[in-house]
């Protein structure tokens, strides 16, 4: 579907890229490795036009936000390549600012999703921890540290 419409844009189908008279034989990998790309594009975009909007409406508000950030932005990577096929320079086509901002979200997500995979502090079990690992002495232990000697003096000659 996607790929058949990026196809036509070009201006040649699959069983052209066979006949080496139609382009300089140095792309021909190129070619191949990009149709292969094109097809698992087409791939994921028929999965993802399957499934309903119902089912998407139930995940969960971080989750539904990735998802549509990266249909964006993807969209918005295929009509980059769409435009460098015709000929247009994308860097100066408005589509690169589009491709920013949606880059700037997906950090902005990401460090959402950061915050709330990172682990919170339980203040009483950290103030256990701490008053158990601190060395508290004992009665016995004070009457012994509190005599005369605490330990050997020295003579000084």
């Amino acid at each position: 579907m996607a790929a058949q419409g990026v196809k036509a844009c070009v201006g040649m189908e699959a069983s052209d890229y066979t006949n080496p008279e139609e382009y300089p034989t140095e792309i021909h990998d190129y070619l191949a490795t990009f149709e292969q790309c094109l097809g698992s594009v087409e791939e994921m975009l028929k999965a993802m036009m399957l499934v309903s909007r119902s089912d998407l409406q139930k995940l969960e508000p971080l989750e539904q936000a990735k998802l549509d950030l990266v249909s964006v932005y993807t969209l918005n990577s295929l009509f980059w390549v769409y435009l460098t096929i015709q000929g247009v320079n994308p860097k100066e086509h408005p589509v690169k600012q589009e491709l920013e901002r949606v880059r700037t979200y997906m950090n902005r997500v990401k460090e959402i999703a950061e915050k709330k995979k990172a682990s919170k502090l339980d203040k009483g079990a950290a103030s256990r921890f701490v008053r158990n690992a601190l060395w508290e002495p004992s009665p016995e232990n004070e009457k012994k540290n509190k005599g005369p000697g605490k330990g050997k003096k020295r003579k000084m000659d």
